[in-house]
């Protein structure tokens, strides 16, 4: 049977990374802590943008993280410990909707972290 889920209650993060080691790394100290169910790992993209007066273009690779709301701002500090970057991308969306067994998987392979944060 699956649970009714509130809109709000899972996010997706994206966080941009330099190579396939740093991604690995992060996907694996994420899902080691439970703090993410799922991080899918999407190479080939080509990031423009200005850092320090200067136009950039770097190729990266982005991690798609799914996760409970409620483990945003310990993810996030996890990332930013983990990332070679002096500023760090880290982007939530909220998911109002989606596969209702796919919503509960989430939620069953985070629930230590829910349990840890107090909340049930």
């Amino acid at each position: 049977m699956t649970a009714v889920h509130v809109a709000g209650k899972f996010c997706m993060v994206f966080v941009t990374v330099p190579t396939r080691e740093v991604a690995k790394t992060i996907a694996g100290g994420l899902l080691r802590e439970k703090l993410a169910a799922c991080i899918n790992v999407i190479p080939g993209v080509t990031s423009y943008y200005e850092w320090e007066g200067k136009m950039e273009e770097d190729e990266e690779l982005i991690l798609m993280i799914n996760l409970l709301q409620l483990t945003l701002t310990k993810l996030s500090e996890h990332v930013k410990s983990q990332h070679p970057y002096d500023c760090v991308e880290v982007i939530s969306a909220n998911i109002d909707q989606g596969n209702e067994p796919y919503l509960d998987w989430i939620e069953k392979m985070l629930y230590k972290m829910k349990q840890s944060l107090g909340v049930e």
